[in-house]
């Protein structure tokens, strides 16, 4: 079965080695051979179409027609028209007879796709052509057979409209026969740098450029995305990031400066019923920033600690030992209990007060760190707030001190709209 569908695949130009993706695949393989009905579902954007033509070109019509019909295109006052056809003089603009899909596709398949949007009275024509493959005309009382394979698909939950009376249960229930759910791409993020690999080799074929590629960081970026228009915004991530990328290698930070809405995160987050939810992305990016500043600051004070452990030769443990002060895996009293032990040791070369005035650290932003005493058995916690608001108006705060009240060269530092920097300062009162 693996190599059947490893086969289908690439017959059909489908990417990805997501167990979903493949029990999907494996159910559209199962019910091709027979004329049940089935109902794809799935978001936006995942590919349902192409599932429909696996299980027509899998199925004894496959020499038949297929043909895709979006119901949400069609207008209300002319689907019946398009669908089942009309008699001439039916309704005004009615010159002629017309042929239905229903019946010039006869002996073959028809995938209704966006099948919620049907209107009610519609679904009673289709229900009927289902149950007995019998319909009419518009404007006609003559009866016509079809013999015709029906495949639905939707975006949204028909029982949650079923419930609301915007769809038929009876309608449902007859193309619910086989269900065939299309995961979404955030539920198959392994998939994600295969699709982009694919995509901008795709677009380095068709514009005759080398594909770009992206390092482990950006790799990363993509994985943590909602993605909300699953595959079709993910190829519009990968054109837009070779067209406009000079470099073939893709950091995150380049990725992001492209596209800034892959900062975006499925994070619980407090909210305010009177704010605007645009200012959500603003926030984000501010809290982004302040990451990436303390993960400087974090660098700096690595390598602060390692020119102090080299100029005065201290003995230091095993680097694995080292390493071991990195492990997240313990409670909170025990990493204080080990780095304590392990600060003891590591210090243990020099009983005497340590300060090099020698040194010069004007290069860093910081004081230098002066150790008094490392054989010190009282340690002094210091609590820091964790709260999100804090932070964010300690971001504002220095960005306005440091631009002397300037509130647009604040805003650009901080990476949001003035607008957003105004509301800001009133609401944290600054």
């Amino acid at each position: 079965m693996a190599r059947t569908l490893q086969a289908i695949k690439q017959r059909f130009g489908i990417i990805g080695t997501s167990s979903l993706l493949d029990h999907a695949l494996n159910t559209a393989v199962r019910v091709a051979p027979t004329d049940l009905s089935v109902l794809v579902v799935g978001e936006s954007g995942v590919g349902k179409e192409v599932f429909s033509k696996v299980i027509h070109f899998l199925s004894p019509r496959k020499h038949s027609q297929f043909i895709a019909i979006n119901c949400g295109a069609l207008p209300s006052g002319t689907i019946n028209s398009e669908l089942f056809g009309h008699e001439k003089g039916a309704f005004t603009g009615a010159s002629s007879d017309r042929k239905g899909y229903f019946e010039t596709v006869n002996g073959g398949t028809i995938f209704l796709d966006e099948i919620a949007e049907m209107p009610l009275d519609t679904q009673v024509f289709l229900l009927r052509i289902l149950e007995s493959g019998e319909f009419m005309k518009v404007g006609s009382n003559k009866v016509l057979k079809s013999d015709i394979r029906v495949l639905a698909a939707t975006n949204v939950d028909l029982e949650d409209r079923v419930a609301k009376g915007k769809f038929r249960e009876d309608l449902f229930y007859r193309l619910n026969t086989v269900m065939i759910k299309v995961p979404a791409l955030r539920e198959r993020t392994d998939d994600i740098p295969i699709l982009f690999r694919k995509f901008a080799s795709d677009f380095a074929d068709k514009y005759r450029t080398t594909s770009v590629r992206l390092d482990e960081k950006a790799q990363l970026v993509l994985e943590n995305y909602t993605w909300k228009g699953n595959i079709r915004e993910l190829k519009n991530v990968a054109e837009r990031v070779s067209l406009m990328s000079e470099e073939k290698i893709i950091t995150a930070e380049q990725l992001i400066d492209s596209n800034p809405h892959l900062l975006q995160r499925n994070l619980p987050a407090k909210t305010n019923p009177g704010n605007n939810g645009n200012s959500n992305f603003e926030e984000r990016e501010i809290l982004y920033k302040l990451l990436f500043e303390m993960k400087a600051d974090l660098n700096d004070l690595k390598s602060l600690v390692f020119e102090m452990i080299k100029r005065n030769d201290l003995k230091v443990p095993d680097l694995r030992d080292l390493r071991r002060l990195e492990a997240p895996s313990f409670s909170k009293s025990e990493q204080r209990d080990s780095f304590t032990e392990d600060s003891e040791r590591l210090f243990s070369s020099s009983n005497t007060p340590y300060q090099d005035s020698s040194m010069d650290y004007n290069e860093h932003d910081s004081q230098p760190i002066i150790i008094e005493n490392p054989n010190y058995e009282h340690v002094e916690e210091i609590m820091e707030t964790l709260s999100l608001e804090a932070m964010e108006k300690q971001m504002i705060d220095k960005a306005l001190k440091k631009y002397k009240g300037r509130r647009k060269e604040a805003a650009e530092e901080l990476g949001i709209s003035e607008r957003t920097l105004y509301r800001k300062i009133k609401q944290y009162e600054l």
